[in-house]
């Protein structure tokens, strides 16, 4: 058996680690390696420092997030925070510094024109500056940029500029620790796309399960970008939100084996957590008219894509099914909210085989 996963540190706790040794820099001119900072939940890491500097007036620390073992884009990358006196009683000003994002659009959890410096983190930095200050018996007046070398090249593999956040990454995290292979983060960025849809004004949004399912949902609707959720198997998650934050119009568009699977009424649609019932797809065909050889032979199949390939080879309009019954499940996860639902089935191609709803 293979030893458990390992935890790491999100940017937000590196950036508060690197804050924390960059103060001491300023102050007194030495850097605390490893560097000791206060997570909440009572963690108290320590973090080595990959860079230092000093220059007149200001100090710089780095830190190399490690994100133990999740698969995170930001794994490697170095959090360096720079820090310099800031106007008496002006209390810590942040700043984005190369690779990290600025809020361009309304929706997020910080105004437009903010580096993207998310609140628990902003909190843990204030903290470890205040903690400095009083150490040293300087102002807690300072101004904080948070930079990442590089940081605007990862960010093109994160859901960032969708959400508005343009020149690099958002600094994140909530309790400091990147649990591994956790949904969290995902599921957090879904969220954060509603609410940037509908402050915008965005009302019509489509979930889809990877790329090409969003490429025909919008192409179909010309759709905006604002507009696309980048839902992939957490359907439930999509629902769920907009039960509590509703959008005038939802789309889901899927690939049909996906689809088939929240017809079946399961919200998560990952292999490791639901699998294609094939004999539940032979029940759907027979209901389509699909004779017991037929729908023995889908029961006998290999793939969804084979179930389907059978029904239509027999004029079965099974993707249609398939459509409909995952429009009947998202329905009643949405119990009633005024969201109207319609579901795009598709094939690997991008050629839609199902269609349900208005």
């Amino acid at each position: 058996m293979s030893e458990s996963l390992r935890y790491g540190w999100t940017t937000g706790a590196c950036a508060t680690a690197a804050t924390a040794a960059a103060c001491h820099g300023l102050w007194c001119g030495v850097f605390p390696d490893p560097i000791r900072i206060e997570l909440p939940r009572g963690r108290t890491p320590e973090f080595g420092l990959a860079f230092t500097e000093t220059t007149p007036g200001r100090a710089s620390a780095g830190v190399v997030k490690d994100a133990g073992d999740d698969p995170d884009v930001t794994h490697g990358a170095t959090v360096v925070s720079t820090v310099w006196p800031a106007e008496p009683g002006s209390g810590v000003v942040f700043h984005a510094g190369p690779g990290v994002g600025t809020i361009t659009k309304p929706g997020l959890p910080l105004p437009v024109g903010e580096p993207a410096i998310n609140p628990v983190p902003r909190r843990l930095i204030t903290q470890a500056v205040t903690a400095a200050a009083e150490e040293h018996d300087e102002p807690a007046d300072l101004n904080v940029e948070i930079s990442v070398p590089g940081g605007e090249r990862i960010a093109e593999q994160t859901w960032n500029p969708r959400l508005g956040i343009l020149g690099g990454l958002s600094i994140l995290g909530t309790t400091g620790v990147v649990v591994p292979y956790s949904c969290s983060a995902w599921i957090d960025s879904i969220r954060r796309g509603i609410d940037v849809a509908r402050a915008v004004g965005i009302d019509h949004v489509a979930g889809a399960t990877g790329s090409t399912s969003e490429i025909t949902a919008r192409d179909l609707y010309g759709l905006p970008t604002e507009a696309l959720l980048d839902m992939g198997d957490f359907a439930g998650a999509v629902l769920k939100y907009l039960r509590r934050h509703p959008v005038p119009r939802l789309t889901l568009a899927g690939g049909f084996a996906k689809l088939s699977k929240l017809a079946a009424g399961h919200l998560d649609l990952h292999s490791k957590r639901s699998q294609v019932d094939r004999g539940f797809l032979a029940d759907l065909a027979r209901e389509s008219g699909a004779d017991e050889a037929l729908a023995h032979a889908i029961t006998e199949g290999n793939t969804a894509l084979r179930a389907l390939e059978l029904a239509q080879d027999a004029n079965i309009p099974l993707g249609d099914v398939v459509a409909s019954r995952a429009r009947d499940t998202a329905l009643q996860v949405l119990d009633g909210a005024p969201v109207a639902v319609d579901v795009l089935a598709i094939n690997r191609s991008g050629t839609i085989v199902g269609r349900a709803g208005p």
